[in-house]
């Protein structure tokens, strides 16, 4: 896989996994949760903001995994200082947005 190729899916992988948590109820997409008792007012069970959070970290360092392995298989792979890690945190952070919006900041339709 060229350097180009290996940058894309990098960068797909970061987009596809920053909004996995928001788009659905299930740990990663595929380990359903145990479900409580309906609320009260008739509305399903939702995924709490803070394990979609946790969620969210755990496949920050699952992608950034998957970049140094990329990177590895190009060439040398580079050692990274703090500031490395701050910015792609960041830069992860921001692909959630759109994920972050659909689920708590569009209005719900009955």
């Amino acid at each position: 896989m060229d350097v180009a190729a290996s940058s894309w899916l990098v960068i797909a992988m970061g987009i596809l996994a920053a909004n996995l948590p928001f788009f659905n109820d299930k740990l990663f997409a595929a380990v359903p949760l145990k479900q409580g008792a309906p609320a009260a007012d008739g509305k399903r069970w939702r995924k709490p903001l803070a394990l979609r959070l946790l969620e969210m970290v755990i496949l920050y360092f699952i992608v950034g995994s998957l970049a140094f392995v990329l990177e590895a298989r190009i060439g040398n792979a580079f050692p990274q200082t703090w500031e490395f890690y701050a910015i792609t945190g960041c830069l992860f952070l921001v692909l959630a947005f759109p994920g972050f919006v659909a689920r708590y900041l569009r209005k719900q339709r009955a």
